[in-house]
């Protein structure tokens, strides 16, 4: 496996050797995800937590009358599992889906503890990436209850630049909880005012 985008991710928090990204790259598992396959499901135990090496992902739920909720994407370089269901072994509560075409590494949660055994660097790495998630969950969970949807759109923007031309405008509405008719309103008003 091609850690070289793994290895950028962690050394924003840790330093690793060569053997160290031997041993990791060894231990995780790559697949192909094909557009709209499901890569976890609502109901099953997620088993595993994904990196994307390529493509795109999406974290969504589906409420009783059959609207999906988008909670994360997940581009290239980023983490994606339910984490209530990876930590606790009991049904995932979301969907994750492949946007594109996408190839990911899986690393179960049985080789993630043994990883924190044999590369102790990689305990501190996920408890930086699980307390990012914890606040950047409760910051977006706050702004959906007191932001605009400009100001929704502006948030989505920073935090996912490389995604706003790249996915469909279906799923950034979604996202941040509009129509995608008034998201195109309010895109065409934006671009008039700059």
């Amino acid at each position: 496996m091609d850690c070289s985008n793994l290895v950028v991710s962690l050394n924003k928090h840790v330093t690793l050797t060569d053997e160290e990204c031997n041993i990791i790259a060894a231990t995780m598992r790559v697949v192909k995800v094909k557009r709209k396959q499901l890569l976890m499901q609502e109901g099953r135990v997620a088993k595993e937590v994904a990196f994307v090496l390529s493509g795109c992902l999406r974290s969504y739920s589906v409420d009783e009358n059959g609207f999906e909720h988008i909670l994360q994407f997940a581009p290239v370089g980023w983490w994606i599992t339910d984490m209530y269901s990876f930590i606790s072994e009991k049904p995932a509560n979301l969907n994750i889906e492949a946007i594109s075409n996408s190839e990911v590494a899986l690393l179960s949660r049985a080789d993630q503890l043994d990883l924190f055994n044999k590369v102790p660097k990689l305990e501190r790495y996920f408890r930086i990436l699980t307390e990012n998630a914890l606040v950047s969950s409760r910051q977006r969970l706050i702004d959906s209850m007191s932001l605009t949807a400009k100001q929704r759109y502006s948030d989505f923007c920073n935090t996912y630049p490389s995604l706003i031309n790249d996915i469909p405008q279906k799923l950034v509405a979604e996202y941040i909880g509009v129509t995608p008719e008034f998201l195109s309103k309010m895109r065409g008003e934006l671009l008039r005012s700059q």
